[in-house]
């Protein structure tokens, strides 16, 4: 059976190089942010540090993991290292979520017990922040729909830039007017906002891990394309999921009318193969041939068995 992986090298190695740069950057920026949040006293500033050392991270390790998933199949690894993106992707929505809960903590304490805060120094930063963010989404922008690991990435930065914007004006309304309780309200806002969008992440990448359907995917209409196909009996045991978030693979076994030679038999599965492969985008597939005899094949079709029910 053809397969078909679609890779690119030139694309491939640009979406790495994009995704090293733009790591680069946000550690960079993160030093900065850490030093601006501690002098200012800002908690939604130091949140957006933090923020940015889980989103640096989580980028570089979506760098490691673009890397890593072109590494050929090996005895150890027969499906290849492609699935290291989803774990990739999971463990950033994870990381991601569970810095959001800990800042939402973090506010309420700071909503009890408001602490001053120097607005002047929080804007600069935050302002510098934006700037940081806005280079590393414009690197990531043409490259964010590639595979789910780069959108994790991407949402990172997005999410990052949203907080920038939301510090910015907070710093406005704490130099300008004094209004420290507006530091805890953005955090608890952006936090909600990147949570809204890491969870698509985060259920996409589960479902591949557990080998669940593809979404879109018509398994009873796969059944029927396959039972259509003339000489075809049924199928049974009929398995479809995604190697990552692009490779949909199926295995089933396909019961035949009649018992074939193996030349007519193969011929049949390439048939039914080249159906999947253009009615429903599926890239790889194992398909079992079979053919189950009745009572009187197996008794070489002539006795008659009345008496244990069977009549050739």
């Amino acid at each position: 059976m053809g397969h078909h992986h679609g890779h690119h090298h030139g694309y491939a190695d640009v979406t790495g190089a994009k995704l090293l740069w733009t790591s680069l950057l946000n550690i960079t920026f993160t030093v900065i942010e850490v030093v601006g949040g501690i002098i200012s006293n800002s908690l939604s500033l130091l949140s957006d540090a933090l923020h940015n050392l889980a989103d640096s991270s989580a980028i570089f390790l979506a760098y490691v993991a673009h890397l890593v998933s072109k590494r050929k199949p090996d005895v150890r690894k027969t499906f290849g290292y492609k699935r290291f993106e989803i774990i990739a992707a999971f463990i950033n929505a994870v990381i991601l979520i569970g810095i959001c809960l800990y800042l939402f903590v973090e506010a309420y304490r700071r909503f009890m017990n408001p602490e001053p805060i120097k607005g002047l120094v929080m804007l600069i930063v935050a302002i510098a922040g934006l700037l940081a963010n806005l280079i590393s989404v414009i690197i990531l922008h043409s490259r964010k729909g590639s595979n789910l690991n780069v959108r994790a990435a991407y949402l990172h930065l997005m999410g990052d830039t949203l907080s920038s914007v939301a510090v910015i004006l907070g710093g406005l309304c704490i130099w300008l007017w004094n209004v420290v309780w507006v530091d805890p309200l953005i955090t608890v806002l952006v936090g909600i906002y990147i949570i809204w969008h890491t969870w698509g992440v985060l259920r996409e990448s589960t479902d591949i891990l557990m080998q669940g359907t593809p979404p879109g995917l018509d398994l009873k209409g796969v059944a029927g394309t396959i039972e259509a196909v003339p000489g075809v009996k049924g199928v049974h045991h009929m398995h479809a999921w995604r190697l990552n978030d692009a490779q949909i693979h199926l295995e089933a076994h396909v019961d035949l009318e009649d018992d074939l030679q193996l030349s007519q038999a193969e011929r049949l599965r390439a048939h039914i193969a080249d159906l999947l492969r253009e009615g429903y985008g599926i890239a790889h597939i194992t398909l079992q041939m079979e053919h189950h005899p009745g009572a009187c094949e197996l008794s070489g079709g002539c006795d008659c068995l009345p008496d244990k029910g069977v009549c050739c």
